[in-house]
């Protein structure tokens, strides 16, 4: 097997979740809101819009300032930090298992994946590939990646939501195209034995990629290949594989927190607003993938919606998932480091 080399990108989310620990939501001797979203790396550019239009919707429909906080870094370290203390009020994180984590502390109630319509999940993405122009190795489909002398960039499944969707995604290939559950394993193998670079999160890989220039192809989220591709049109291409899945980002009220920050009211309308009309059309724009039909049709010539898509309940959800493939000991450390 080929070195891999584990980045630890975090320092940012660390950082900016060290200073909410202080406890910066609530409301301010001005009469602000102050709400705290603890979220995963490749939203933060949507965000940075959402929240502009959230604040200057809740001004006007109630007269009251809101100002949000931003923090992002892999998902699995952002849920870690919120159970470490980080005072989150709302989480948006990339896949349901982050949040479990935290509800199994009993900072987030049972039963938080009803609370809001589409199980909890306003917007959706999937798993593509970005390589650079020209297409230099001809990537076409998963069975591209496994070749020799391909050069893969993708994040640690234990730190990256996002990578545990990368992972099932090329799996579902691999299921899709091999009957046996050897073959399978073997042809997962193969794609980590080509991975160079293992960063922490789904930014730190595309920085990677891009700005340092490593790797012939990027496994990525289609939002994060969208914006990269809009930053450099003249650098980059998108390839659609034939097979992915459909990965869910959830979002969650922190019911512990919200009481003692007394912002219940705010983080709900918060976490409701994102399946407005207005907020889905931005969710478009932004490259995930609207839950409101109607709107998705709307982006039809952005996305492709041809590509076989399989979901996290074809791996018995996500406890079952978690179990069998990322945490200790299960396929993913089997095939890493072996």
């Amino acid at each position: 097997m080929r070195k891999k080399r584990i980045v630890a990108a975090m320092l940012t989310a660390v950082m900016t979740c060290s200073l909410l620990l202080g406890g910066c939501s609530g409301k301010k001797d001005d009469g602000t809101i102050t709400i705290t979203n603890v979220s995963y790396d490749p939203t933060r550019e949507f965000y940075e819009k959402y929240n502009k239009i959230f604040e200057s919707y809740y001004e006007n429909e109630h007269g009251q300032k809101v100002n949000v906080i931003q923090s992002h870094g892999g998902s699995g370290s952002q849920a870690r930090s919120v159970v470490e203390g980080c005072n989150a009020d709302v989480v948006t994180l990339a896949l349901e298992h982050d949040i479990d984590l935290i509800q199994n502390t009993g900072l987030i109630d049972e039963g938080w994946i009803d609370e809001f319509p589409e199980d909890s999940a306003p917007y959706t993405s999937t798993i593509v590939f970005l390589v650079r122009k020209g297409n230099p190795k001809g990537i076409k489909d998963w069975d591209d990646l496994v070749k020799k002398g391909v050069d893969v960039i993708t994040p640690d499944p234990k730190s990256s939501g996002g990578a545990c969707w990368n992972f099932l995604a090329a799996l579902s290939y691999a299921k899709t195209n091999y009957d046996s559950e050897k073959e399978q394993k073997a042809f997962i193998k193969k794609l980590y034995d080509n991975v160079i670079v293992m960063d922490t999160g789904a930014r730190g890989s595309t920085t990677t990629f891009v700005e340092n220039g490593q790797g012939d192809v990027l496994i990525a989220w289609e939002n994060e290949a969208f914006a990269t591709l809009e930053s450099y049109p003249d650098k980059y291409e998108l390839v659609n594989p034939s097979v992915s899945i459909l990965a869910q980002p959830s979002v969650a009220i922190v019911d512990d927190n919200v009481k003692s920050n007394k912002t219940e009211d705010v983080s709900r309308e918060y976490l409701e607003y994102l399946y407005s009309e207005k907020a889905q059309e931005l969710i478009g724009e932004s490259g995930y993938r609207p839950t409101n039909q109607d709107i998705l049709k709307q982006f039809s010539d952005k996305f492709d919606l041809d590509i076989k898509l399989w979901t996290i309940d074809d791996y018995g959800g996500w406890n079952e998932a978690y179990k069998t493939y990322f945490d200790d000991g299960a396929m993913f450390d089997e095939i890493y480091s072996n």
